[in-house]
């Protein structure tokens, strides 16, 4: 059976269109609505993450093979094999985003990084293919 391979970059279409958006609207209220210059700039430094990852660009991805599990998200990674791996939960939450955290048999819960975990229901297909129990919970709010 070939491996399951997700990958994605950071920068995308609606950030790319977003922020220039955003820029113009706050430029438009300082000029236009003599809004404070500290309050635009206030407001202006919440873009600052989403700039950021338009510049960097960082990678992240998952891959699930034979005998593991594996995912990285900038600078962090992991891998697990998949002897030690009791069931993966998929866990949808209220903003309607799907995270996913891997149930170790000794009871211990590591959760995926949400940028490394692909569509849920691909995911959930692939892990049952290699015998993998999923269980989803719907509408939780802890995990």
């Amino acid at each position: 059976m070939a491996a399951f391979t997700y990958r994605r970059r950071a920068r995308s279409r609606t950030a790319l269109l977003l922020l220039p958006m955003i820029w113009a609207a706050l430029t438009a209220a300082w000029l236009w609505l003599d809004a404070s210059g500290w309050i635009i700039g206030l407001l202006g430094l919440f873009t600052l993450p989403a700039l950021w990852e338009v510049f960097s660009n960082p990678a992240s991805g998952l891959t699930l093979d034979q005998n593991s599990l594996s995912w990285f998200t900038g600078k962090r990674d992991a891998k697990i094999a998949l002897a030690q791996v009791d069931r993966v939960r998929l866990d949808t939450r209220l903003d309607m985003s799907v995270r996913a955290a891997v149930i170790l048999r000794t009871g211990r819960k590591i959760k995926l990084p949400f940028e490394a975990t692909p569509p849920h229901r691909a995911l959930e297909a692939a892990l049952q293919a290699r015998g993998i129990t999923t269980e989803r919970h719907h509408f939780t709010l802890i995990q």
